[in-house]
C-alpha cells in the first residue's frame, strides 16, 4: 500500500495513526465508567474514501436473557445510527449553506 504522506488532513492526527495507507484522527472518546465506552475515529484512506470507525464496549448484566435483550437493543440501535448517519450525508443542506 502507498501512504498519502505528504497531504494531511486538518483533522489527521499527523503521527503514528498515519500508516498503511490511510490517515486517522485523534479518537474522541465517550466514557460512562462502570456501564460503558464508545471511542470514534475518522479514517481517510489513499483511495479517497472517508470514513468513521467507532468500537464500543458495553456491561452486560449477569443474567442471560437480560444480556440477550441488551444485546438486541443494541443492535437495534446500531442499526438505526447507521442508517441514519448514512443519510444524513446525502440530505441537501439548508439555502445558505454549504455542505
Amino acid at each position: 500500500m502507498k501512504r498519502r504522506a505528504d497531504r494531511h488532513t486538518d483533522w489527521c492526527g499527523r503521527d503514528h495513526r498515519c500508516n498503511l495507507a490511510e490517515h486517522r484522527s485523534e479518537e474522541i472518546i465517550v466514557d460512562l465508567p462502570g456501564h460503558g465506552r464508545a471511542v470514534l475515529t475518522r479514517v481517510a484512506t489513499d483511495t479517497g474514501t472517508d470514513h468513521a470507525e467507532i468500537r464500543i464496549r458495553v456491561a452486560l448484566v449477569d443474567a442471560e436473557p437480560a444480556a440477550r435483550r441488551q444485546l438486541h437493543a443494541m443492535l437495534t440501535d446500531l442499526r438505526a445510527l447507521v442508517t441514519r448517519a448514512a443519510l444524513a450525508g446525502h440530505r441537501h443542506p439548508a439555502p445558505g449553506r454549504r455542505r
